[in-house]
Order: structure tokens, then sequence, then C-alpha cells
């Protein structure tokens, strides 16, 4: 006897999600990185990362992408060549505490091209208007007829140090700004190149993707970069932070023993 079993019940449609159907009405970028952890051990020579990401815009009004990729923090000494009494002298040291130890750009055109002068120093986005605190030591002076107004003891002269560790980072190549670096691959698809350079400093990287329209920031996508050491330079460089003391004196007797093992190896009889 053959058993007769109900048909099926009609197939419903699922739901579109949410997500998808509100990227179809507003404007919006996603971006992601090919490696977020880069290793640096004694052969690393540098890395290059791609940076790809998709624009959505349901808009007739074009779009621009601009990449900003900032790397840890760390202090910067700077000395300035005076001239005393026909005599070339070091100043006092400048310690920049703030100053990122990697910093780049990439557009898709220029920037001032792309917003304006207000709009990116508020963001902070190109080496025009990368925030360099300036040094802590300061001092109080009257301006403007109001008393303790405290400001840095360099003056005038912040600029010129400003610019000068933008320029010492660019020449080590840590400091990059590229108005074309962004290119568009395909419809709402594109891509963008992070160049590290061997001297890159290890830590955290924060990459900021911004979607301007019409001379405003629409939309930004974070993405966060490690750079960090692998084996035995890992060891050694945990050792002497950790150690500080201990890893001072092994390296004064490891100079020791190789001073006194050379002495032996090549002594005259």
């Amino acid at each position: 006897m053959i058993q007769a079993f109900p048909p099926p019940p009609p197939a419903v449609a699922a739901p579109a999600p949410e997500r998808s159907a509100a990227t179809a009405r507003q404007i919006r970028v996603a971006a992601a990185l090919t490696d977020a952890r880069v290793m640096v051990d004694s052969s690393f020579r540098g890395a290059s990362i791609v940076l790809y990401g998709a624009v959505f815009n349901p808009t007739d009004a074009p779009a621009d992408v601009v990449v900003v990729v900032r790397g840890p923090d760390g202090p910067v000494r700077l000395v300035k060549k005076t001239r005393n009494m026909g005599v070339w002298l070091n100043s006092r040291p400048v310690l920049f505490e703030g100053a990122p130890g990697f910093y780049m750009t990439a557009s898709t055109r220029p920037l001032s091209d792309i917003a304006d002068f207000g709009q990116l120093r508020r963001l902070g986005v190109g080496l025009n208007h990368l925030r360099i605190n300036a040094p802590q030591e300061s001092r109080t002076v009257t301006r403007y007829g109001v008393r303790d107004v405290v400001v840095s003891r360099l003056g005038e002269d912040y600029l010129d140090y400003r610019r000068a560790v933008i320029r010492l980072r660019e020449a080590s190549a840590l400091y990059d700004t590229d108005p074309d670096g962004v290119e568009f691959v395909d419809t709402g698809l594109f891509r963008a190149e992070v160049e590290l350079p061997s001297v890159a400093p290890t830590g955290q990287y924060h990459a900021e993707v911004w979607l301007f329209q019409q001379g405003e920031p629409v939309s930004v996508s974070n993405l966060t970069l490690t750079v960090e050491k692998v084996g035995i330079e890992r060891d050694v460089y945990e050792f002497a932070h950790r150690r500080p003391w201990s890893y001072g004196l092994l390296c004064v007797l490891l100079a020791a023993f190789t001073g006194w093992a050379a002495s032996r190896l090549f002594r005259r009889d």
C-alpha cells in the first residue's frame, strides 16, 4: 500500500539582511587589509600590504577615497646648529613626544582638491595637518594683556622644528604622501598599497579610510595593523625592556669576553 504524503509547503522568500538594505540607501565605505600582522625578524627588508575596499554610492555625485595610516607615536630628539663666535655648536636638544613613527596618506587625487583646508585640519589628514605635540617644556608670558599665558619655549621656532621632524621622517621613507595612491579597479572597488620600510617601528598601526563627497567626509572605515618582532629578536627586545640592568650587565660581560677571546686568538707568540 502506497501512503500519500501531504504536499510540501510553498517556499517563502527570505528577507534581505538589514545591512544590505541600508547599503542601498546610504553612501558608505568598507575596507580591509591583505595582512593585518607583519612579522619582523633579522631578514626583514620591508613589507608591502594591500588595502582594498568598496564604495557603496547610491547617488550620482562622485566620491573620493583617502587612506591614512599612522604608526605608533614615539619621541624625536632634535638639535639645531647655531653659530657662536665663529664656532658651530649644537643647541639644547628639543624632544617631541607625540610624533607618529609612521604616517602615510594615499588618495584618489590631491587632498587640496578633495576637501578644504579647515576640513583637512580638523580631521588631521595630510602631512601639513599632522598633529605633532610641542615639547612639554613651557614658559609663562603676558599676551594681549593676559598674564600667565603658557606657551612652548620654542616660540616661533616650533614650525621650523616641526618641518625638520617631517623632513627627517620623509628621508627615512617613514612619512609619505601619494595623491594617486588610491586606484579604482572596478565600479566601486578600490585598492591602495601600504609600503613599510625596513626601519618601520613595531607596534600597532591605525588605518582610516575616509570617503569624501562634495568636500565633506560622509563615511569612514577603521582598521588595525600590528607590526611585531618574532624569533630571537623579539626575545632580546623583551629581555632588554623588562630587565634593563641585567641586559646592560650581560652586554658588558659579553664585550669583555669578546675582547679577551680576540686578544688570545690574535696574540703574537
